[in-house]
């Protein structure tokens, strides 16, 4: 099973792209405190994840979120390549955003 939840902190606004085949994309970075202190200083780390909306999915987050924002998502990961010249330069995990929940903004319950 390919399932990955997520609850975190939007680090910028997300932004709406429409390809040349007229679908609708956003790529949010989400920024997702770990449920464990280390380090020197005994604190909590945040880890940030880039993850990909299409479709509706990707219009409704850029129309009602913003930059603070505290969102949930359901999400699988898929194996991308990157290639450049020819050559397979790299293949790194991409999160595929399924369904997101508005939890909400900068501290306050959406209404």
């Amino acid at each position: 099973m390919n399932q990955l939840i997520l609850v975190g902190r939007l680090v910028s606004d997300p932004e709406l792209t429409v390809l040349d085949n007229g679908m609708k994309v956003s790529t949010i970075n989400l920024a997702v405190k770990r449920g464990f202190k280390s380090g020197e200083n005994n604190q909590y780390e945040t880890d940030f994840f880039r993850c990909t909306l299409w479709s509706g999915i990707a219009e409704a987050t850029v129309s009602y979120c913003r930059k603070g924002y505290t969102v949930g998502i359901k999400a699988r990961i898929q194996q991308k390549n990157f290639i450049q010249e020819e050559k397979t330069i790299f293949s790194y995990p991409e999160i595929i955003v399924e369904k997101i929940t508005f939890i909400n903004k900068n501290g306050n319950d959406l209404e």
